[in-house]
């Protein structure tokens, strides 16, 4: 399993359009094989910063997300809405190790 942490700095005239956005991308990713989990969070001290923890069966899994059209259609759409580049880092689950743990 492999779990990517997706760090995102939104332009705060951008926030609802982002979250309409990404909401759009959690619908199409968790409908992919390989998917466990797409959590979208937003801070509560910095409503501008969220959080994507995107959660895949494999490395391959997780991958081919890049390759969808729902997630190629949010990186181009989002992607001017953005106060800096997003940062993701990946990590190899350690526990739960049990899919229906999650």
């Amino acid at each position: 399993m492999i779990v990517t942490a997706v760090t995102v700095y939104v332009k705060p005239e951008h926030v609802d359009d982002f979250i309409a956005a990404t909401w759009a991308n959690h619908e199409g990713s968790i409908k992919e094989p390989g998917n466990m989990r797409f959590d979208v969070l937003q801070g509560i001290k910095d409503p501008t910063q969220f959080l994507l923890y995107e959660a895949y069966e494999s490395d391959e899994a997780a991958g081919e997300h890049k390759n969808t059209a729902h997630y190629k259609k949010w990186r181009d759409t989002v992607e001017p809405w953005m106060a800096r580049p997003r940062q993701g880092v990946s990590h190899h689950v350690i526990s739960p190790r049990e899919r229906g743990m999650w």
